[in-house]
Parts: C-alpha cells; sequence; structure tokens
C-alpha cells in the first residue's frame, strides 16, 4: 500500500451555535488541511496519483471555503461548521473528485484539518 498527502491552506471566519465559550462569537481560522490518499497500484509512470492532480483535486474542495463565512455555505446549512465538520466536508469532496477524475483504485485515507498549530480534526471512513 502507498500512501501520499498534500497540504492546502484557507481562511474562513464561523461561529459554533450553541457553544458556551467564546467560539459561539464569530472569529477566523487560518485553516491548514492535511489529506492523505492510498491506493495498491502504480500507474505507467510509476505513480499512485500525481502530486499535481492531488493538489488541484483538493484545491477544488479548499478553494470554495476560502475567505467565507462557513456558516452562510449550502455544506453546513444543518451542522456546525467545526473542524469535525470541515474534515468530512472535505474528505467527501475529494472522494468525489477522485472517483470522476482516477482509472485506477485511489481512495482518501484520513484528512485533517487544523484550526490551530495546536488544534486539529481528523475524519476517516
Amino acid at each position: 500500500m502507498f500512501e501520499l498527502t498534500v497540504e492546502a491552506r484557507f481562511s474562513a471566519a464561523h461561529c459554533i451555535t450553541g457553544h458556551a465559550g467564546r467560539c459561539a462569537q464569530l472569529h477566523g481560522h487560518n485553516y491548514r488541511v492535511v489529506v492523505t490518499v492510498a491506493g495498491e497500484k502504480l500507474d505507467e509512470q510509476g505513480m499512485v496519483i500525481d502530486f499535481g492532480k492531488l493538489k488541484e483535486i483538493c484545491c477544488t474542495a479548499t478553494d470554495p471555503l476560502d475567505h467565507t463565512y462557513l456558516n452562510d455555505l449550502p455544506a453546513f446549512a444543518h451542522t456546525n461548521p467545526t473542524a469535525e465538520a470541515l474534515a468530512r466536508h472535505i474528505h467527501e469532496v475529494i472522494v468525489e473528485e477522485l472517483a470522476d477524475t482516477m482509472p485506477a483504485p485511489v481512495r482518501v485515507d484520513r484528512v485533517t484539518v487544523y484550526e490551530s498549530d495546536q488544534s486539529c480534526a481528523t475524519y476517516r471512513e
């Protein structure tokens, strides 16, 4: 099994409805997203997936989030835009994009979203 990891970054604001602390107030983060995919087979060039293609797919998931108020986005209409929800959402978008573009089986192993240098949440199926 091979694993490849790429990172993306975006900045956005949110508030956590129902939170008892300061997170209930409007605030922002400079998010760091770490995406790891896995595959057993290499293509004719000896790759699971080209790093450039994987970065492009990650940007497809994160660019629409950049410089937004996350609470207003349809993806978070029924849930708070927590780091956990962001990780799941980004995972789902990348899974869709990989299914549409990759002939060989490449699966998303995990997506980790950092809200700060010390705090992150990871989603995996």
